[in-house]
């Protein structure tokens, strides 16, 4: 029903720039409080930046808050995440995921999540 594709990941040299996409098919984006998570090398997915299903409130990690930007593009049903300033330490797969509830840090409380996109900073 609800299904979400990651896009826009590649290759960066630390200090650089990405914009990932997350388009969203099945409801309105508006219907869904949405975040973006990651899960680097060795580890377990990380919260990294939610927003309301209004887009009037956000929330974003410690580590990235100041660099990253998370906001809707309604009129395209999308969610994107401005990355800038990166760091070795932000390459991770990226996922994109919704819930039926408030705006929420926490990885078990989305239903729905995309495949993920590949994110590389270069030292």
């Amino acid at each position: 029903q609800v299904q979400l594709i990651e896009s826009g990941g590649g290759l960066v040299q630390a200090g650089g720039s990405l914009r990932l996409s997350c388009a969203v098919s099945g409801r309105a984006l508006s219907s869904y409080p949405m975040g973006w998570f990651r899960r680097a090398p060795g580890k377990g997915r990380e919260f990294v930046a939610a927003i309301t299903w209004s887009g009037g409130g956000t929330n974003y990690a410690d580590s990235v808050k100041g660099r990253f930007t998370i906001f809707r593009e309604k009129s395209k049903n999308m969610v994107s995440l401005q990355m800038n300033s990166l760091k070795p330490d932000d390459t991770a797969v990226y996922f994109c995921a919704a819930r039926l509830g408030g705006i929420s840090t926490a990885e078990a409380d989305y239903k729905y999540w995309g495949q993920g996109t590949q994110v590389t900073v270069s030292s």
